[in-house]
């Protein structure tokens, strides 16, 4: 029986739930959801990977659900505001799925790709908005969309927003949304900055927060890999001989370095894409499906391209380069270990990230243990032990000859 039913949602729901295999609510979904269904504004801390899509997207859904009413032209009645194209499609794409057979009318809108059907769905009148800012924005601007009968405004990875220098916009479109409305607010961490917008958007809002070591300590499995620089495309090969490994997402610093570990993949028969800025939309749109449908076993991502892939049953994430803001790693490493299943995390380190993993490991409030038992520690050891017994040089002291 499904732990949803508690929530009162639509039998409908709940059966697209089961469908999925989604039986027991997450600890963020368990506080958000009932938070929701009575209207109140919200608060949310957490990271990607802990459930948050369905803990503000059930309720959004249960309650158009209920209540349906003809909706103007170019207006829509709830705004999902995220920082990437890709996680604004994974979002509309567990909203059509929750929402299957309660004829509601959804679209996702982002940059990248051409504007034109995207103005004609919003011309019909929507339902829920999933939008990334640059587009939204240029959609206010020609008049293509109206805010007027807007109940619920969502701002997802609020955080990431200010990373990536969208501050401005957001603050900008929330210039033009109606006064009255539910507004939530989710965001991984809260920088004075996103406390200061809280307080301004928010009217006594439910509080949630979901520890981020919760995923990070409990469901994976961390481990180290120490080796030289040379040796990283070797351990990569070593690791993914073993054939448990089925879907794995290796995290990379560069574009350019993750085409590189793409060509080499494949020259050595592993299915493999990248995913990165560089990319066109169709580009990444399809790397990513082949990667859920298992057509690739290796996506090799970047940082931001990769923020809020939400892929089912990834059995490894790897760090090809350790990131450089320790926020990241705990974004990383959760993507796998998703829906309550258990993953495994590993991080190349070579001997200049010593100081980048130990603020990794004080970020996260552990210590992640270290696989001596790979072909390349035994070198690392030795190349290190024999940096530390060089002795430095003196330099020869310069003698003033003495006038006499």
């Amino acid at each position: 029986m499904s732990e949803f039913k508690a929530f009162s949602l639509l039998a409908s729901i709940i059966d697209r739930l089961s469908l999925k295999g989604y039986k027991q609510p997450t600890p963020i979904q368990k506080e958000c959801i009932p938070a929701l269904i009575n209207g109140n504004d919200l608060l949310g801390i957490a990271q990607t990977g802990t459930g948050k899509t369905a803990a503000f997207s059930l309720p959004i859904i249960n309650n158009f659900g209920r209540n349906k009413i003809d909706i103007k032209a170019k207006s829509t009645r709830s705004l999902i505001l995220t920082p990437t194209r890709e996680l604004a499609s994974q979002i509309v794409q567990n909203i059509d799925d929750y929402s299957e057979g309660l004829g509601l009318k959804t679209k996702v809108v982002y940059g990248g790709v051409g504007r034109q059907g995207q103005v004609d769905a919003i011309a019909l009148g929507l339902d829920i908005l999933v939008a990334t800012p640059g587009r939204l924005l240029d959609l206010i601007e020609t008049g293509d969309i109206h805010f007027e009968a807007l109940e619920v405004f969502v701002l997802d990875e609020a955080d990431t927003m200010l990373d990536m220098g969208f501050f401005n916009d957001v603050q900008n479109i929330i210039s033009k949304l109606p006064k009255r409305r539910q507004t939530l607010l989710f965001s991984a961490t809260m920088p004075a900055e996103i406390e200061i917008l809280a307080q301004a958007i928010l009217i006594k809002p439910t509080k949630i927060e979901i520890a981020a070591q919760t995923v990070t300590i409990d469901l994976v499995n961390q481990s180290v890999y120490h080796l030289e620089k040379s040796n990283k495309v070797s351990l990569l090969f070593y690791i993914l001989k073993n054939p448990d490994f089925e879907k794995v997402l290796v995290f990379c610093k560069t574009k350019y370095g993750a085409d590189i570990i793409v060509k080499a993949l494949e020259e050595a028969s592993i299915t493999a894409a990248s995913l990165h800025s560089g990319k066109t939309q169709a580009m990444r749109e399809e790397a990513l499906q082949s990667f859920k449908d298992e057509n690739l076993r290796v996506l090799v991502a970047t940082d931001v391209a990769a923020r809020g892939i939400d892929v089912d049953n990834i059995t490894l994430v790897i760090n090809y380069n350790l990131p450089e803001d320790p926020r990241n790693y705990i974004h990383r490493i959760g993507r796998t270990a998703r829906a309550g299943k258990s993953g495994m995390a590993i991080s190349f380190a070579v001997e200049n990230d010593v100081r980048q993993l130990t603020t990794i490991e004080n970020s996260i409030g552990q210590v992640i243990p270290v696989e001596t038992e790979q072909p390349f520690h035994k070198e690392f050891l030795k190349v290190t032990q024999k940096i530390k017994k060089k002795k430095p040089v003196k330099k020869p002291q310069r003698t003033r000859n003495k006038r006499k």
